[in-house]
């Protein structure tokens, strides 16, 4: 799998809580799902995307370099970066088309 490949893999899991109106994908709510609750589902979707870079790294180098906290934070800021179409879309864009 090339890299390519995962950045795309993360672009739309980043961007899953904002599309969804379901928690998780899953359970779907009487109201309307809160922003926190948005956030929430963002790490979450963080872990499970670490979760699947070690499992193809460990597929494909047979070992996991091991990281430091610095490693985690410039990951999950750029998962912010790569969730920034979703945000956009979420909070920009639907209230236009409203109107």
């Amino acid at each position: 799998m090339s890299e390519t490949a995962i950045i795309l893999i993360f672009l739309v899991i980043a961007n899953l809580p904002w599309i969804s109106e379901r928690a998780f994908l899953v359970f779907p709510l009487k109201a309307a799902k809160s922003a926190l609750l948005r956030l929430i589902e963002l790490v979450v979707f963080y872990f499970v995307s670490l979760l699947i870079a070690v499992g193809l790294e460990t597929k494909y180098s047979g070992d996991v370099y091991p990281q430091t906290w610095e490693f985690f934070v410039t990951t999950f800021c750029l998962f912010l970066v790569l969730a920034v179409p979703g945000v956009i879309y979420r909070y920009q864009w639907l209230p236009m088309q409203s109107k």
